[in-house]
């Protein structure tokens, strides 16, 4: 029935089907591959460690993403929300939960790593287990704020997803982004940087690079530092005046996020890989040792 609803306001039959595709193509993809990695953690127990936990942890919040993604991708086929006023709030916060926990544990990653190969510090079950309780009440508890009254959920442009309203520009939206933003992405980018340069420093010392100490915080700032800028430039000015269209590709691009993680944490994390590959064949993978320096 084409009178059922109208189309939102910038965008044609096609840009629906476009963006619902990108979000659902997307949206698997990554689901597919996190899938994998909870799997893989809860089935090989050499892979159960502290340090794989957060491993875990992270994919746990992507995947939960990804099904948030696929929500808005099944509403951007039906062309409308299907689930009223009050579904797009709690899309929106499950959305925000999934997304702050999801760039905590990779800070976690980062600050594990710098333990693993500089400090040599065993990582405890009881500092894993604390610190992941943290993460997920806090997430919980920021991204309950706006439920609360501190900052709205709304409609994105398209009107099929829903996530913090950043065209109010009002001193709530401001206080609370900004909050977010130091909370969220400074304070998470500044830990990965620190951590992962003195990681840098030690493998240039021993000669030994076991990993790619500059991807990890690229990949974080490639998928959420545009979405990020759009909402900091939303306190400043009238985020209407930036195209609906492009409004759209920028979360669109923060959810493939979940992707690049379980590519990067997962299979490309030298620890975890073994453990996915003896999930999917079978077949054990000898341990890497970690050099003791001279």
């Amino acid at each position: 029935n084409m009178a059922a609803y109208t189309l939102p306001e910038g965008f044609t039959e096609f840009d629906m089907f476009t963006f619902g595709t990108a979000l659902l193509v997307g949206g698997l993809l990554g689901f597919f591959l996190n899938a994998i990695s909870i799997m893989s953690f809860l089935r090989v127990k050499e892979l159960q460690t502290p340090s794989s936990f957060f491993v875990f942890s992270l994919a746990v919040a992507d995947i939960s993403l990804n099904i948030n993604g696929l929500t808005a991708a099944y509403a951007s086929y039906l062309r409308y929300w299907p689930f009223g006023q009050e579904g797009c709030s709690y899309h929106a916060f499950h959305g925000m939960v999934s997304v702050l926990a999801s760039i905590s544990f990779m800070a976690a990653i980062a600050w594990d790593r710098y333990h693993q190969y500089c400090t040599r510090q065993k990582l405890f079950w009881s500092t894993a287990l604390t610190m992941s309780s943290i993460i997920w009440i806090l997430s919980i508890f920021w991204a309950a704020v706006p439920l609360m009254g501190w900052g709205v959920y709304d409609f994105e442009p398209m009107r099929t997803c829903c996530t913090l309203d950043y065209t109010r520009g009002d001193r709530d939206y401001v206080t609370y982004m900004l909050a977010l933003v130091v909370l969220y992405l400074i304070l998470p980018a500044f830990t990965a940087w620190s951590c992962y340069d003195a990681t840098y420093k030690h493998f240039k010392k021993s000669h030994h690079h076991r990993f790619n100490t500059n991807v990890p915080l690229r990949v974080l700032l490639i998928c959420w530092g545009p979405y990020v800028l759009m909402c900091l430039y939303a306190c400043f000015e009238n985020a209407k005046l930036v195209s609906p269209k492009l409004r759209m590709v920028l979360p669109i691009l923060a959810k493939t996020n979940p992707i690049f993680n379980a590519l990067l944490y997962s299979f490309g994390n030298e620890f975890y890989r073994g453990g996915v590959w003896h999930f999917l064949t079978g077949q054990k993978i000898v341990d890497p040792v970690i050099k003791k320096s001279k």
